[in-house]
């Protein structure tokens, strides 16, 4: 079981000091895919970096004005393209004179084949005005931050590390109330799990989510982020073992625990698992791996 962390003590609007580096103003934005809503981080005082602006809310970037008023932002970071982490990047900048750091959003063709539809959690127009590379740093008084490439969630996914607090802010890779969504065909269960590994690798301390409570016991946390996505693997195997399937008669009966609002979102990571089965070669269908195929085990 992953050790989940749900408590989290907060005011819509409000800044909130975390840590000694570190402070949080969460948007009003709560829903099944965010939790309490999207948690915006400042790191530093006097000169500060911002990580994921969020949702274009004005309440929310009065709220972010209020927290840095007075203060110059050197960095607006974006962990990724989607509604809840990266449209009020441009509104911050317009109003701080700051400069957008992160990775492009992907320029995708879906077919009809695939059965998967970009919807209007995408922010596909996200351009920063610096592409981020793996290991660049950012630099301020008294704290430094180095981006972290971490394809999965989406192909674009950056974390960062706050070397002064050996931590790292997580974004949707991982995150501490839900496991992360991996949808096809931007995001990729392959490019995720080295990601995590990738991450483990490092020994952080603490991780800070964009949605919910940080991650104070990282090590025993991502062992059990990783088993579960093996589990789930070995579960879609198993099922395949009864006979050839479609996801949607496999999300019911490995889901049936999950809300059923989230069943839409859990097929497409069912999808993820079985486009990785399907390059490794240990499942089969006709046709490029899509929502609607029919999946059999190999040999």
């Amino acid at each position: 079981m992953i050790p989940f962390v749900r408590e989290i003590e907060f005011e819509y609007g409000r800044c909130d000091q975390v840590s000694p580096l570190i402070r949080r103003v969460i948007a009003d934005n709560p829903g099944p895919f965010t939790y309490t809503g999207t948690g915006t981080y400042i790191v530093g005082r006097g000169t500060v970096a911002v990580i994921d602006p969020g949702p274009d809310i004005p309440a929310h970037l009065d709220a972010l004005l209020a927290a840095i008023e007075g203060e110059t932002v050197s960095h607006i970071l974006v962990t990724h393209h989607h509604a809840d982490h990266s449209p009020l990047a441009g509104p911050l900048a317009q109003r701080t004179g700051a400069r957008i750091w992160g990775r492009a959003a992907p320029a995708l063709e879906v077919s009809e084949e695939t059965g998967v539809q970009l919807d209007a959690e995408d922010d596909g127009h996200f351009r920063p005005d610096i592409e981020i590379t793996d290991g660049d740093v950012f630099e301020g008084p008294g704290w430094t931050l180095e981006a972290i490439t971490t394809p999965g969630h989406t192909s674009n996914h950056v974390c960062f590390g706050l070397k002064e607090e050996n931590a790292l802010f997580s974004g949707d890779h991982v995150m501490g109330w839900s496991t992360t969504v991996i949808t096809p065909p931007d995001g990729d269960m392959g490019d995720y799990f080295e990601s995590l590994a990738k991450i483990q690798a490092r020994n952080f301390q603490t991780l800070w989510p964009t949605h919910g409570s940080p991650v104070r016991e990282v090590a025993p946390f991502l062992a059990a982020y990783v088993d579960h996505r093996r589990a789930r693997e070995a579960q879609v195997l198993a099922a395949l073992a009864q006979g050839p399937a479609r996801i949607k008669a496999i999300v019911p009966v490995l889901y049936a625990a999950v809300d059923p609002r989230l069943h839409p979102a859990a097929a497409l990571s069912m999808l993820a698992h079985l486009v990785l089965l399907v390059r490794e070669g240990r499942v089969i269908c006709d046709g490029a791996p899509g929502l609607n195929s029919e999946y059999r085990l190999a040999g």
